[in-house]
């Protein structure tokens, strides 16, 4: 691994679709494997490695539900996103053939993005930790009746065959990444910018469409709106919000002033450039 100041960290083995959204957003980068994304947080919040890249949800499949629990309990903050167009392959051994596979291994949110393809060919599925993880067992074990569903990366790094590209059930297949760090991201004028916060709302009637109505009535664009349960409150849960412009600005300054008075808690996650997503 090279200097940690131009190091990014990312959940999983070499080949991951992580490892390949950071090699789009930082290509002259070193990129340091993790087994968790709890890992990822740690590598980070120690100061071991400047950025992590971590997915929060897919066009197809949803939220990545671990990612956002840790933004909960961790502080560290979101300093920018990458949208990545993901190309799934079905990778088998040298001299596998599409009809003498009978299971195939990968990620679960990649088997849910492939259902239509892999239901077509009646194979069994099999859940695994990670996509790059699927393709190096895969090539470890040497069997010609088992498949994997992973990138093209993984097929080179691990010396896989690609029987079939893009089987994924939608051509615009497509991950939300966050790239997290200790530090806020510079502020950049000329760049349309993105805040990302958590907050848990008051024990109120209407508390959520009291919370939301500030952003509305002055005219803020809301991207992302995502609840998950507080860890340690039975019944009790946080909001995931996202918006289109900076904090300081002052139509989203008394949208937050607003939110403010209706929620119990509210944790400003970070502000950065937005995003273009890929459409083709």
């Amino acid at each position: 691994m090279g200097s940690r100041d131009q190091t990014v960290a990312f959940q999983g083995m070499r080949g991951a679709y992580s490892e390949q959204a950071c090699r789009e957003k930082m290509p002259t980068w070193d990129f340091l494997p993790c087994s968790t994304f709890e890992d990822v947080f740690t590598q980070v919040e120690s100061g071991r490695v400047a950025l992590g890249m971590v997915p929060v949800e897919n066009s197809m499949a949803g939220v990545v539900s671990d990612s956002y629990d840790l933004l909960a309990i961790h502080n560290l903050r979101i300093v920018g996103e990458h949208y990545l167009q993901v190309h799934h392959c079905l990778l088998g051994n040298s001299g596998a053939t599409l009809d003498r596979i009978g299971a195939v291994y990968s990620h679960p949110q990649a088997l849910a993005q492939c259902h239509s393809f892999i239901r077509s060919q009646g194979w069994d599925r099999c859940s695994v930790y990670d996509t790059a993880g699927a393709a190096a067992d895969l090539k470890n074990r040497g069997f010609l009746e088992e498949a994997a569903i992973a990138s093209e990366l993984c097929a080179e790094l691990y010396g896989l065959t690609i029987l079939k590209r893009d089987i994924q059930d939608s051509a615009k297949n497509t991950t939300r990444f966050l790239v997290i760090s200790k530090k806020d991201a510079p502020h950049q004028e000329d760049l349309p910018h993105k805040t990302s916060l958590l907050f848990e709302v008051r024990n109120i009637p209407a508390s959520l469409y009291k919370c939301l109505g500030g952003f509305a009535t002055n005219g803020v664009n809301l991207t992302r709106l995502e609840s998950r349960p507080v860890p340690g409150k039975s019944w009790s849960y946080h909001f995931y919000l996202d918006f289109q412009g900076h904090p300081n600005h002052p139509p989203c300054q008394l949208a937050l002033e607003e939110l403010a008075f209706f929620t119990n808690s509210l944790k400003m996650l970070g502000c950065y450039p937005e995003a273009i997503r890929q459409t083709g």
